[in-house]
């Protein structure tokens, strides 16, 4: 199945999807700063610009959405047109090679889903972020 925009206007739609300060880094940014953790946001002088890191202890937190890291993929493969199948993919790819790289050089690095800051999970899955960065 091809996409139904033309090239420009999917590019135009693509554009406007936010890839940084979405709502659940800002709840996490938020309370970290509640915390007093002091953290770098979006840093971009390590491969896969971490959402959050500590580059002197090399902690990196990634707060990834399920459906462009592919957390929902296997669920919804056969719903999803062949074009955004490939995408999906690419960046699981991508985000395991980054991930791998930052490992290499000595970072530790944790990777949370979007769902884990739900109303239910929320609290836990901060402390588990605030424990991995301050220990």
């Amino acid at each position: 199945m091809t996409d139904k925009f033309d090239k420009g206007t999917r590019s135009k739609i693509m554009a406007s999807i936010k890839g940084k300060d979405t709502s659940p880094e800002k709840l996490v940014f938020r309370y970290l700063r509640q915390q007093n953790v002091y953290f770098q946001k979006h840093y971009t002088r390590v491969i896969g610009s971490p959402d959050i890191a500590l580059p002197r202890k090399k902690r990196a937190v990634f707060i990834d959405g399920e459906f462009w890291h592919g957390y929902t993929l296997e669920r919804r493969k056969n719903d999803l047109p062949m074009y955004w199948s490939q995408k999906i993919i690419r960046n699981v790819k991508r985000d395991r090679e980054f991930r791998k790289r930052l490992k290499d050089d000595g970072w530790q690095v944790m990777r949370v889903w979007e769902h884990e800051l739900n109303k239910k999970a929320r609290e836990k899955t901060l402390e588990k972020i605030r424990f991995f960065l301050v220990g």
